[in-house]
C-alpha cells in the first residue's frame, strides 16, 4: 500500500493534497507535478511511503533541480514508485549503467536481511542499489528536520513526524 501527498508552502503555512502517481513515470514528471502545486514558486514537498518498508521526500524549490531523500534504496528499488526516485545520480552511477536488471534479480528472501550463503558482507546481488538511505539527508534541515533525525525515522511513522515538525500534521491528515 502506497501513500503520496504534496505539501506546498504558502504565506499562511502548508497546503496538502493527495496525489495519484499512476501517470508519473519519471522524476521529471514528478517534479512537474510538484511545480504545478507550487504557490509563487515556493517550496513543495512530495512525500511518498510504502507502508513499513520505505519513504521518500522530494523537495522542489521553484525552478531548482529537485532534491531527493529515500530511506531505504534497496526496498524502494523493488517498488515502481521508488524506481522513479532512484536516479543514476542519486545512486552514484553513470547514466545508462543500470547494473543488474531488476526484472532478472532472484528475490529469494535475501531482501529480508538474510545474507546469501556466498555473501559474507551482506551486500546482495545488486551492489549498485545500497541497503539504507540515499540522497540529500539535509533536505529538510531549514524546515526543522535535521539530518540525524531524518535518518533515524522509521518508515512506519516518518511522514507524520516530518509533517509535525513542519507544523503541517493537520493538513497532511486531511488528505490521508
Amino acid at each position: 500500500m502506497y501513500f503520496a501527498a504534496l505539501l506546498a508552502r504558502t504565506e499562511d503555512g502548508w497546503e496538502a493534497s493527495d496525489t495519484e502517481l499512476d501517470d508519473v513515470e519519471t522524476l521529471s514528471d514528478l517534479t512537474d507535478l510538484a511545480r504545478d502545486a507550487s504557490v509563487d514558486e515556493d517550496t513543495v514537498l512530495v512525500l511518498i511511503e510504502q507502508e513499513d518498508a520505505w519513504f521518500g521526500v522530494v523537495r522542489v524549490d521553484g525552478e531548482d533541480d529537485p532534491r531527493i531523500y529515500v530511506s531505504d534504496a534497496a526496498a524502494a528499488a523493488r517498488s515502481s514508485y521508488g524506481e522513479i526516485l532512484l536516479t543514476d545520480e542519486l545512486l552514484g552511477r553513470e547514466p545508462g549503467d543500470d547494473g543488474a536488471d531488476l526484472d532478472s534479480l532472484d528475490l529469494d528472501g535475501t531482501e529480508d536481511g538474510e545474507p546469501e550463503a556466498d555473501d559474507e558482507d551482506g551486500a546482495g546481488a545488486d551492489s549498485s542499489v545500497p541497503h539504507g538511505p540515499v540522497g540529500d539527508s539535509e533536505i529538510l534541515d531549514d524546515l526543522g528536520v535535521g539530518e540525524k533525525e531524518l535518518r533515524a525515522l522509521d518508515a512506519e511513522d516518518a511522514l507524520n513526524t516530518i509533517a509535525e515538525a513542519l507544523g503541517a500534521s493537520e493538513v497532511l491528515e486531511t488528505v490521508r
